[in-house]
């Protein structure tokens, strides 16, 4: 499993308890999982396994925040520069954070106002 400690309760602008905690990591995890093995299968950002896989994120993000298109663009910005989340993702896999930016820009291109 993947480590999504980095997910705390802070980050998030509200208190949430372990249980709700783990949950959301391990939920955080299987996406990114999935996100790095489409990578490694070779797939578009913009194929439609990966954009699911998207979707997925952004409805996760969905239970703290609603971001519209240019706020979760530069969301996925921060997993190109260095940054926590650049680190993370780089830890899973090089290039990920690269993938999953070129993959929520189209996504949000496509689908967010």
């Amino acid at each position: 499993m993947i480590d999504d400690s980095f997910l705390s309760g802070s980050s998030h602008g509200t208190n949430i308890n372990a249980e709700q905690q783990s949950q959301y990591e391990q939920v955080f995890s299987a996406i990114t999982e999935r996100m790095a093995e489409f990578m490694s299968q070779g797939l578009e950002a913009h194929s439609p396994e990966m954009q699911k896989a998207v979707d997925d994120h952004y409805n996760f993000i969905l239970q703290f925040w609603k971001p519209d298109r240019n706020a979760y663009k530069s969301l996925a910005l921060s997993y190109v520069v260095p940054s926590e989340y650049h680190e993370h993702y780089e830890n899973v896999a090089q290039g990920l954070g690269t993938y999953i930016y070129e993959a929520v820009v189209f996504y949000a291109d496509n689908n967010l106002k």
